[in-house]
């Protein structure tokens, strides 16, 4: 303030204590990224694999007999669990790659027994999931399920259209 000659007094400070819960640290718009917490899949692909090693894989793993193995749903629901049959489309464990031969390995830090579900069509069966949950269940990125789910849509809504 000014006194009466033109000369300034001492500013005055003031203290404002905060209110509680006013104003957050860190906004909760903001999102801390996060490490991802499963490792990512992991690809084999036929072309890179050598004679030697196709042939070592071959004496290994020899041919099994799949006719046990179920070719319906309704047999299959009422099945062991985990499920044994890993080459099934449905098994969430592995995806084959039909045109090129190329396999993909959702999971390589877990066994197929220790997985908590290994068919999509009892994940599928159990009800709506959130994208964090298909997520978790398929070992994807939320956003990469949402693009998934777009894509089928559209394969639908194609095919609808093929059918009129």
């Amino acid at each position: 303030m000014q006194d009466s000659e033109g000369d300034f007094e001492d500013e005055v400070t003031i203290e404002i204590e905060p209110v509680a819960g006013a104003v957050p640290e860190v906004s909760k718009k903001v999102r801390p990224r996060s490490k991802r917490t499963r490792p990512r899949s992991k690809t084999i692909a036929l072309k890179r694999l050598t004679r030697a090693e196709l042939a070592a894989g071959a004496a290994e793993f020899p041919p099994v007999d799949d006719s046990d193995r179920p070719r319906t749903r309704a047999e299959c629901a009422g099945g062991q669990r985990p499920c044994p049959w890993v080459a099934c489309k449905h098994h969430l464990y592995l995806d084959i790659n039909p045109r090129t031969g190329s396999i993909k390995i959702n999971f390589p830090d877990l066994e197929p027994w220790e997985l908590p579900h290994t068919c999509a069509l009892d994940v599928a069966d159990a009800g709506a999931l959130t994208l964090e949950e298909i997520g978790a269940v398929t070992n994807l990125t939320r956003e990469r399920v949402r693009q998934l789910e777009v894509r089928g849509l559209l394969q639908l809504h194609g095919r609808s259209r093929a059918l009129r």
